[in-house]
């Protein structure tokens, strides 16, 4: 690095050495230092497993499916796992019509273009331009004498070049900012994808609940009409009271009044929806349908593939690599700013000897300049640099952390809601039995109606318990997808 400064310094006290002098900052810009830290990935813990990795048993209902060799990673589509043509028809929609997409999209070309820009200073710039000057001296200007001319033509074309070669790496340091934020907002991209799709698919599995808790009433609502009428007859045939007919009015009005309740968060989740793919709420609809698919599982993989997986995450750690850049960006202001510079062209006073030999112009030089005092300045800059990488780095590093709550939490969940689905069918089933028993009670003139009416309760508390149990089971399995990162892998990042 000394001997090549010296000889850069011997071509700028030789007049006669301009092919030299531009070689020799050639070399000494391929040759140069880059200053500061090179950039390795902080460390984040891992664990070796997953607490909750191994899937739960089939429960007797059969609610889990059982996974096929294809099914041991995640793929980009993943959302097709589910088997719902419906679904895939609405997931399709959301990369052309979501806006919210279309702004991180935007986001991530503005980034690229940022490449582009810091890119363009490793080469030299070049103005050129003609100027036509009619100038005048004033005749009383020192040394001035008879007979001499005070004014004139000043015609001119020339060309300028300037470069600032690249010798503490200062651009290319700027560069790999500009390329790992660009890397960061295409993983923020791939996230905003990733969010939007899982909260699609969530919308509608808690929309085909409700539709199911809406089949689950309306069956209901038939039902307690046919043990209203059944009280009326008895009432009517002397063997019942007043009361066993209220109760059962009662009975059958509040179920119906809880079905058409159903009705508002259904229209949300489904304006929602509409809102996801891009379309209007007051012209989108869809028909109901119960939730009746088999819950697939889902592959988690081994946690450290979670850091390669997770947007997110690697957004985060694109965002230390951008930081660590900046160190480097600012450690180069202590070296001095050296630039290369040429000028040449035609000049003369009249058009006929513009474009000529004698009219030719050139020159060519360097400066350098260092900054000797700047009260602390460049030291500020420095450390304050070395304050955001390390934030950055912790950032990162917590990102890792919630990105394995996530999952944790989520494995957790499905196992839960697994044995609470299975624990539930049971209840389900007890309250069915005791329904019918109540039933033949009442008939049989054992016992009032309001013993009918606690087992109708306790049945379709039940009843709706488990559909709702299901539901989160399909939301537990959409948001375990998107803690693993939806299939999306860090080699997709542009380069």
């Amino acid at each position: 690095m000394g001997k090549a400064v010296q000889q850069l310094r011997r071509q700028m006290h030789n007049n006669t050495g301009a092919p030299a002098f531009l070689l020799a900052a050639v070399c000494l810009t391929l040759s140069g230092c880059m200053v500061g830290p090179n950039y390795h990935r902080p460390t984040a813990p891992a664990p070796p497993e997953f607490k909750k990795s191994v899937p739960p048993p089939n429960p007797p209902n059969g609610t889990w499916s059982t996974a096929q060799p294809a099914d041991q990673t995640l793929r980009g589509d993943w959302w097709k796992i589910y088997n719902d043509d419906q679904l895939n028809a609405l997931e399709d929609k959301v990369a052309v019509n979501n806006q919210t997409l279309r702004v991180a999209y935007e986001n991530y070309l503005q980034a690229r273009s940022q490449v582009a820009t810091a890119r363009a200073s490793y080469y030299p710039t070049l103005t050129a331009g003609p100027s036509a000057q009619r100038e005048k001296f004033s005749q009383n200007q020192p040394l001035a004498g008879p007979g001499d001319a005070f004014d004139y033509d000043n015609l001119t074309v020339s060309g300028q070049v300037l470069w600032e070669p690249d010798f503490w790496g200062q651009i290319r340091r700027t560069v790999e900012a500009a390329r790992a934020s660009a890397q960061a907002s295409a993983a923020d991209l791939a996230n905003a994808e990733l969010s939007v799709r899982a909260e699609l698919a969530l919308d509608y599995f808690q929309m085909r609940g409700l539709d199911s808790q809406q089949q689950l009433l309306d069956g209901t609502v038939k039902s307690y009409e046919d043990y209203y009428k059944l009280t009326v007859t008895r009432f009517n045939g002397g063997v019942a009271t007043d009361s066993d007919v209220a109760l059962a009015q009662t009975q059958l009005e509040s179920t119906r009044a809880q079905a058409i309740d159903i009705g508002v968060a259904r229209a949300q989740y489904e304006h929602a929806i509409a809102t996801l793919i891009g379309q209007p709420a007051s012209t989108f609809s869809l028909a109901p349908a119960p939730l009746a698919l088999a819950l697939p599982s889902v592959p988690t993989g081994v946690p450290s593939q979670l850091l390669e997986r997770r947007p997110d995450i690697s957004a985060a750690e694109r965002r230390v690599q951008a930081a660590n850049a900046q160190i480097g960006i600012a450690q180069s202001a202590y070296y001095p700013n050296i630039t290369i510079g040429g000028t040449g062209g035609f000049q003369s006073t009249s058009v006929g000897s513009w474009i000529s030999g004698p009219s030719a112009l050139w020159s060519l030089g360097g400066t350098a300049v260092e900054t000797l005092f700047d009260a602390g300045r460049r030291h500020s800059l420095t450390d304050q640099a070395r304050d955001a990488y390390e934030a950055s780095a912790a950032n990162y590093r917590q990102s890792v952390l919630n990105g394995f709550q996530e999952v944790e939490d989520n494995l957790a969940a499905l196992r839960v809601l697994n044995r609470e689905a299975t624990t539930q069918q049971a209840a389900v089933r007890a309250a069915d039995r005791s329904l019918r028993v109540s039933t033949e009670r009442y008939r049989g003139g054992v016992t009032t109606y309001l013993e009918v009416l606690t087992a109708q309760t306790a049945q379709l508390t039940n009843q709706r318990t488990a559909v709702d149990i299901t539901t989160r089971q399909f939301a537990a399995s959409v948001l375990l997808v998107k803690a693993l990162g939806g299939g999306w892998n860090v080699s997709q990042l542009p380069k």
